[in-house]
């Protein structure tokens, strides 16, 4: 079988995305003609199938990406240094829905979880220490070291503290924001036992945010102030501890209906096969699981900047399509209100690997969420609600969307990756490659590699085997990043430190 060697997109695209390195010389064809490149151009980056002047548009995924800033040949790299973004400030948007049909068949499929007391399923069982401010972050620590060396490791699956640096000296929506995520990791599911650590003068005063839980399972989550306790604190911390654990060994695994899946979707240190392998691919995972009456979250709102249109005009009601647009522009607003300007996102990494606009990044990055309707909007800290293909206000760090995926609820996070990067959020963060070389080269960082699609694998004989794997991932099998131990938390922060 011959391979391709460069693909065109979509039909009306104007460039061509080469799948190898290229070199000077070398023949394209496209839309009948041949054309012949007129410098060496790197795998995953674009070149001109037509000529174009500038100031015109250049068109890739069907949309444009950008204008030429001269006057371009067909054959020429297609680059940062020639394109350049659209982008510029907030904008008025109309509702045009469009309604698509996913013809995508309802299967039976389980994944092994544990069935919480309220009804939620957790595809872990975890003891974990939530400080509620950042002074107890050593205590913390030190509890969760104490307790694995006391079990060994035995009866769950991992002790983790999750410290982080807030919790006081926060004003208004920041100090929120922190309570909200904090709250949102103290009740969720992949926790089988929590101990809430506090100081006890805190911004975040213990008892107040223990009453942000409501209706808790006080058998689960315990709450330590430790400017209260006399003495030891460490060890009244590990009585508390030993009685979670006694209770959380006991839970087992059990068959479970796919449709309570929630899975948050994520790219970072993407290139030019983002949006040709890895994040098609996570698209057509979404959409089975969401055909299945399972949920997905979509997040980074920067980066959907140039491709917010076709996720607006997804959204089932006018209600989701203003919440969208809210959304969007409150995005904009807060770059704008800094100083600084809404395109300018790709990063080094990215523009090396083949991204030149944010337009370019944003219509590949958009592909993780597939095709299915937007049935839920979410601020940030906020809970899931509904089922179905979720959006989710967080910026495009890596880590702060990774922890805000998680912090809403979704099981594991789908994170796609044309550079490779280690991390984890506090739920397993599967790394799904897009090129064959960052597979080979990190197989440790690695959990999945879609740079199969461009070695001769179809999409039809690679999702039946994403689907396994990732629900085998749900089932207990250990992520790359939780063998690695490499597992943090990030909160969003924008406003004054005192």
């Amino acid at each position: 079988m011959t391979l391709k060697t460069y693909l065109k997109i979509n039909p009306a695209d104007s460039v061509v995305v080469c799948l190898v390195d290229k070199k000077k010389g070398d023949i394209i064809e496209a839309d009948g003609k041949k054309v012949v490149l007129a410098e060496d151009v790197p795998a995953g980056h674009k070149v001109m199938i037509s000529d174009v002047k500038a100031g015109e548009n250049i068109i890739k995924y069907g949309y444009p990406i950008g204008h030429a800033l001269k006057d371009m040949k067909a054959g020429e790299w297609v680059n940062e240094h020639n394109l350049k973004t659209n982008l510029s400030g907030t904008l008025e948007y109309s509702y045009a829905p469009v309604e698509e049909r996913l013809n995508i068949k309802k299967k039976n499929r389980t994944f092994k979880g544990y069935v919480r007391r309220n009804g939620d399923v957790g595809i872990r069982n975890e003891i974990w220490i939530v400080p509620t401010v950042g002074c107890v972050n050593g205590i913390a620590e030190r509890l969760a070291r104490q307790l694995r060396e006391e079990t060994q490791g035995q009866g769950v699956d991992a002790i983790y503290c999750w410290h982080h640096n807030y919790g006081c000296s926060q004003l208004s929506g920041d100090h929120e924001n922190t309570r909200k995520v904090l709250r949102d990791i103290v009740l969720h599911p992949n926790a089988g036992g929590v101990l809430v650590l506090g100081l006890g003068c805190e911004n975040n005063q213990p008892d107040d945010f223990m009453k942000m839980l409501g209706d808790y399972d006080q058998e689960r989550i315990r709450l330590l102030v430790t400017q209260q306790v006399d003495g030891d604190e460490v060890e009244a911390g590990m009585q508390i501890l030993r009685e979670l654990y006694n209770t959380a060994k006991n839970d087992h695994r059990e068959e479970v209906s796919v449709a309570k899946l929630r899975v948050g979707l994520k790219c970072g240190g993407s290139d030019g096969f983002s949006g040709i392998t890895a994040n098609p691919l996570v698209g057509e995972f979404s959409d089975w699981l969401v055909a299945q009456g399972g949920t997905s979250v979509l997040t980074e709102v920067p980066e959907m900047f140039g491709a917010e249109t076709i996720l607006m005009n997804r959204c089932e009601t006018k209600a989701l399509f203003e919440q969208t647009v809210s959304m969007i522009n409150n995005f904009k607003e807060y770059f704008l209100s800094h100083g600084e300007p809404v395109g300018e996102n790709p990063s080094p990494g990215n523009k090396a690997g083949g991204i030149s606009t944010l337009e370019d990044k944003a219509l590949g990055c958009t592909q993780k969420c597939g095709r299915a309707p937007v049935s839920g909007v979410m601020e940030y800290g906020d809970r899931l609600q509904a089922t179905g293909l979720n959006l989710l206000s967080a910026p495009g760090n890596d880590l702060v969307a990774a922890t805000a995926l998680a912090s809403c609820g979704c099981h594991l996070v789908l994170f796609t990756t044309g550079r490779g990067t280690p991390f984890g959020t506090f739920v397993p963060t599967m790394k799904i490659a897009t090129n064959p070389t960052l597979a080979q080269r990190k197989p440790q960082w690695v959990d999945f590699s879609a740079g199969q699609l461009i070695e001769g694998r179809t999409m039809q004989e690679l999702v039946p085997e994403f689907i396994d794997k990732v629900l085998a991932v749900a089932s207990g099998e250990k992520a790359r990043n939780e063998e690695n131990d490499y597992r943090e938390i990030s909160i969003f922060k924008n406003g004054v430190t005192l």
